[in-house]
């Protein structure tokens, strides 16, 4: 509880149990986007869409907003390595959910991805890089209804944006000047149901990583026994006088590793 209570906003998992209530996620939603209108419907954290073929994406927050607007805010992660890509990817992935089949194109709903970095990703000192889309050389915008803001918590420029980052940082629960959000902090750090809340979220987030650990075990273990039943076949393949170009082409694996299983015996090629 004592290491609940001492993060911030820039935490995905406190942030997400902060705006998984609608007064405070709209009071963020109106702040980045600019948006001083909006009023949010519902909101879903940790969200998790999953393909059949491709990889699952597990988005901080999502709001929808009265007039069908879908926003998300993600916060920056120290382990990934393009960012920009990251947020093609879950752009990708929102639209894929929100159009169902039947439906035409201009039935897709608006969305916002909001970005939050603590660090100056694109380092030109800016709070906002907006990503804005236009036709080469002709100044026309190109709509398609994904607008992307990155929001840099580094900078002060003295802007609303920039204040509301600053609280990011401490989300102090003795600030009650940011509204709704520091009266869902205050909660959430200092009063008793607040405390209940704190719990589960930390024990849920525990059972989901023990849940995503036993997963990765058992891909890992699934790829090592795949790889020993290749490595025991190449033996045998080579055994029968079987070259091994032929031997790797039927395996599927590439040449030197098949020469290795056969010379050495043994992998020393790493398994992920």
């Amino acid at each position: 509880m004592e290491e609940a209570r001492s993060l911030n906003l820039l935490s995905n998992v406190f942030m997400s149990v902060a705006l998984n209530d609608k007064a405070a996620c709209q009071y963020v939603l109106r702040i980045l986007p600019g948006l001083p209108e909006l009023m949010v419907r519902e909101v879903r954290v940790q969200y998790r869409i999953s393909k059949v073929i491709s990889h699952d994406a597990i988005l901080d927050v999502l709001a929808e907003d009265s007039e069908g607007r879908i926003s998300n805010i993600e916060i920056q992660r120290a382990d990934t390595i393009d960012h920009a890509r990251r947020t093609r990817f879950y752009g990708a992935m929102i639209d894929s959910e929100y159009l169902a089949k039947g439906k035409d194109y201009d039935e897709m709903p608006e969305v916002h991805i909001l970005y939050i970095s603590e660090t100056d990703l694109w380092e030109a000192g800016k709070v906002c890089y907006p990503v804005d889309k236009y036709f080469r050389g002709t100044g026309i915008p190109y709509e398609d209804g994904m607008h992307v803001l990155y929001v840099n918590a580094a900078v002060d420029d003295g802007s609303e944006v920039a204040g509301l980052m600053k609280y990011f940082k401490t989300a102090d629960p003795a600030d009650m000047a940011h509204g709704d959000l520091s009266k869902r902090v205050h909660y959430l750090k200092c009063e008793k149901g607040g405390e209940q809340v704190m719990c589960e979220m930390s024990d849920k987030w525990l059972r989901e990583g023990i849940k995503i650990g036993e997963r990765r075990g058992e891909r890992r273990g699934m790829k090592r026994g795949e790889m020993k039943a290749k490595k025991e076949t190449a033996l045998k393949l080579a055994q029968k006088g079987i070259a091994l170009n032929e031997v790797a082409e039927m395996l599927e694996v590439n040449e030197s590793l098949a020469e290795q299983w056969v010379n050495s015996g043994s992998v020393t090629q790493p398994i992920m």
